[in-house]
């Protein structure tokens, strides 16, 4: 495992994570509680030191999952929350410090803990980042041991970098992968200058960039791979990224003859993430022990040659870059 430092925390945490969406049980078709768990022991036992979880994952069930595990463990593990998508309807008002207080409280219970790593405001509206009360609150929070740190997920570019304006903010979460460049061509050096990690999420374009879907795959009526892929439930870029499906699939077939012989096109695809020094973590689902440790052994690739990053960026160019760049 790579490690590397989150921010201005003092903390090295490792290159692929482990995103907790899938297992709280509300998104991604049926789970199993026990496979869950045991993915998340697989996780940690090669070396995985960051979970990144949020409080409307399985309403608390992610989190409570996390928990049971972190307290089986005595080695330092790095527990990453999120607030914001309780509220019935998404405005700036909603982030008051009522309500940031009633979130962070909540997400202290489930995780049976006395202070929060890394609180992350969960996708506000764009005027929040705007609002330096807002951050304020948070590093009232912060003062009173609520929390150790705070950072942001953005849906957008824009967003992250009014994000880079409040000070205390010591991370930004953003999708970034093989079908979502723009964070590298216009954010990454800016989070960099002010010492503010990036965690890279959706890494595998939910799936797309896993290589194992087709043009005939269903998705259980659950899976917002069935249900959100017109934004029908929240932000369409979380879904796909915001890839048109079967344009998805044709870039997934230039994509392949990229792999490395013996991996495959997830480790590929998480592989290609490590190369940016800006990238502090990534982190990919898992709901089996399996797929926890085929998302760790894409550290075991050697790094990419110019030529294949170039490669990549072409496929992008050509498939991708009219309709995606221009709308995060």
């Amino acid at each position: 495992m790579e490690y590397r430092s989150l921010g201005r925390t003092g903390w090295n945490i490792s290159t692929i994570g482990f995103g907790a969406w899938a297992i709280g049980g509300d998104a991604w078709g049926s789970t199993d509680d026990q496979a869950s768990l045991d993915a998340l022991r697989r996780a940690l036992d090669l070396g995985v030191n960051f979970i990144d979880t949020a409080d409307v994952y399985g309403d608390g069930h992610s989190e409570r999952l996390v928990s049971q595990v972190r307290k089986e463990r005595s080695d330092r593990i790095y527990i990453a929350t999120k607030a914001g998508r309780r509220l019935p309807k998404q405005t700036p008002e909603g982030y008051n410090r009522a309500n940031l207080t009633a979130w962070v409280e909540r997400s202290l219970r489930n995780l049976d803990t006395e202070a929060i790593d890394l609180l992350q405001l969960h996708c506000p509206p764009t005027q929040v980042y705007h609002m330096p009360e807002v951050f304020a609150i948070l590093d009232d929070l912060v003062q009173a041991g609520k929390l150790r740190y705070y950072g942001v997920s953005v849906e957008r570019v824009d967003e992250a970098l009014a994000a880079l304006a409040h000070p205390n903010v010591q991370s930004i979460q953003i999708i970034f992968n093989m079908f979502r460049l723009k964070p590298a061509d216009e954010l990454f050096a800016q989070a960099q200058a002010a010492g503010v990690g990036i965690i890279a999420r959706v890494p595998l374009a939910s799936g797309l960039l896993s290589g194992k879907l087709r043009a005939d795959t269903t998705f259980a009526e659950t899976d917002h791979r069935r249900y959100n892929r017109h934004g029908e439930a929240f932000d369409v870029g979380e879904t796909f990224s915001g890839v048109d499906y079967e344009t998805g699939l044709q870039a997934v077939e230039e994509l392949r003859p990229l792999v490395p012989p013996g991996a495959t096109l997830a480790q590929f695809a998480l592989r290609w993430i490590a190369m940016f020094p800006a990238v502090t973590t990534a982190i990919p689902g898992a709901k089996t022990p399996a797929q926890a440790e085929e998302n760790v052994r894409a550290l075991d690739l050697p790094p990419l040659a110019p030529e294949t990053m170039q490669r990549v960026q072409d496929v992008y160019d050509r498939y991708l870059r009219a309709t995606i760049h221009p709308q995060w």
